[in-house]
């Protein structure tokens, strides 16, 4: 788990219901592709814009899963490419 200022979070688990309904992966590269077709290999949490840590962390908080952390090489259908 990660410690940060509003203390542990726990990390989310791919069974969480918000993570089934937005295609989350904690590996990106057991995304599954037949399902979620928009995936593209190296797509993942860490360079997404609403990962909020630095894109080296291993895990980071994500602004769509409140008080969870997710993998920094997860990914899900919903993201946004860091600018």
């Amino acid at each position: 788990m990660i410690s940060t200022a509003a203390g542990i979070q726990a990390k989310l688990d791919e069974k969480d219901p918000q993570a089934v309904a937005l295609g989350y992966f904690a590996d990106s590269t057991k995304t599954d592709t037949k399902k979620l077709p928009n995936y593209a290999a190296g797509q993942v949490c860490r360079n997404c814009a609403v990962y909020e840590l630095k894109a080296s962390d291993l895990w980071g908080a994500c602004r769509l899963y409140a008080g969870k952390q997710v993998a920094g090489k997860g990914w899900r259908s919903a993201r946004a490419k860091r600018g």
